[in-house]
């Protein structure tokens, strides 16, 4: 299996590719990234890309590719509600029409995230905007969808591109575990659990926190 990985330096993204690496299912991964990776494997290409809303470069890699495993995002603390949504939701629904003209059979798996909101309604930004993604990509007629809601995650490797606030939560994430684990999932079992649905698709094409728990064990 050929995967492209979006976010692939960030928290969740690196993490799956780490995973992919060790899977022996997947034999080629391509990182669409904006800067260069410090994972270093044969099976994994880096391929640097700016323009995020813009992908008729890329049409060449759609097609060969059999899914794209999309975790590139930010936190709407590190960006102002205009980037954020531009990032959320621009650049997700530009890249999944770019995909599925290009290559109508690929599997898009997005990487939403706990309370993504499909009413539009909610006055938190992050759930509006992930909801109205989601919204955008169940309307698309993609042939194979997947959406992956984790509540918090909880890193294996820390990055040093984490927010602040969320650098200061990572002593408190055992507390988590041992008291509410339903409420956080550590980023090997989200990357498992997602390279799990990428081979074996399941019967639902959204997954909450609980679930992706156990598909990750």
């Amino acid at each position: 299996m050929k995967l492209l990985i979006t976010g692939a330096t960030g928290m969740a993204g690196s993490e799956v590719v780490r995973q992919a690496i060790l899977d022996p299912g997947i034999e080629e991964i391509i990182a669409l990234v904006r800067r260069p990776m410090e994972i270093r494997h044969p099976k994994l290409s880096a391929v640097l890309h700016s323009d995020f809303g813009n992908y008729e470069s890329l049409t060449g890699i759609f097609k060969k590719v059999d899914a794209c495993i999309w975790c590139l995002g930010i936190s709407q603390l590190q960006v102002s509600r205009k980037e954020y949504e531009v990032i959320t939701y621009d650049y997700t629904v530009a890249a999944a029409k770019a995909m599925r003209d290009a290559n109508p059979s690929i599997h898009f798996l997005f990487l939403s995230g706990n309370k993504a909101d499909r009413s539009e309604k909610s006055r938190v930004l992050f759930a509006r905007l992930k909801g109205k993604a989601e919204n955008a990509l169940l309307q698309m007629n993609l042939k194979r969808l997947t959406i992956v809601r984790p509540d918090a995650i909880w890193p294996k490797h820390k990055n040093k591109r984490a927010p602040f606030a969320y650098k200061l939560a990572f002593p408190f994430f055992p507390l988590v575990e041992r008291f509410t684990p339903s409420k956080i999932i550590g980023s090997v079992p989200l990357a498992r659990a997602i390279l799990k649905l990428i081979k074996e698709p399941g019967k639902q094409d959204t997954y909450e926190n609980t679930e992706l728990r156990e598909l990750g064990i």
